[in-house]
């Protein structure tokens, strides 16, 4: 399994309604970062803040000066969902994702050592 190269699928595809934040998190970013609850309505989370809608993409998505890494400019206060993918190496596949490598579609049980050892400090113990 390769390191993450930043291509943003993950995020591109589940930034747009894909996902959730915890009450706790909800809360924490209404006290402490208020930029980030602006985008925030009804507990859903990158609804515009104007219509309520959900929007298509997460507002903190952002690519580099090169353009092809996507970067996120709130990485260290991102939800759980974020911080918990991938969850699987199935997952993986089915997203295309290009942390995956043949060897890793050749032994799934391996690929999935490796992804837990990846995940080990941002998964709950």
């Amino acid at each position: 399994m390769k390191p993450c190269n930043a291509c943003g699928k993950c995020c591109t595809k589940y930034g747009g309604g894909g996902l959730s934040a915890t009450p706790d998190e909800i809360e924490n970013w209404k006290e402490y970062r208020p930029d980030i609850y602006h985008f925030v309505a009804n507990d859903e989370i990158w609804t515009d803040p104007e219509t309520g809608v959900v929007m298509e993409s997460c507002p903190f998505l952002y690519q580099d000066s090169t353009g092809r890494r996507h970067l996120c400019k709130i990485y260290d206060q991102r939800p759980e969902d974020c911080r918990l993918y991938p969850s699987s190496v199935d997952e993986m596949i089915q997203d295309d994702c290009e942390m995956i490598e043949l060897k890793d579609r050749r032994n799934p049980r391996q690929a999935a050592k490796d992804l837990a050892a990846l995940m080990a400090d941002s998964r709950p113990s």
